[in-house]
């Protein structure tokens, strides 16, 4: 209880379910008593128009393709900004 939590998540595709997996499993987090970590929109990445990539206001993500595609930059980048938004 009063414990950190945040989820990350990838799909096959842009509109794969990514939000809705990851609303999903902040359910479970609230069920635990556990504070809800995103991805704020201070990181302004997730609002780039150069390149589709994964990222909202509930969390870090990534769009895999049919399993080939390694997450991008921009990607990695956002998740990073999590992280260290959970572990502070």
């Amino acid at each position: 209880i009063g414990k950190v939590g945040s989820v990350f998540t990838s799909s096959a595709t842009q509109h794969g379910g990514q939000e809705t997996t990851i609303i999903s499993s902040h359910i479970t987090l609230l069920h635990l008593g556990m504070v809800i970590v995103g991805l704020p929109y201070s990181e302004t990445r997730q609002t780039t128009m150069e390149e589709i990539t994964g990222g909202s206001p509930y969390g870090a993500s990534t769009i895999a393709g049919d399993g080939s595609r390694m997450p991008s930059e921009n990607e990695l980048v956002m998740a990073r900004f999590q992280g260290r938004h959970v572990a502070t």
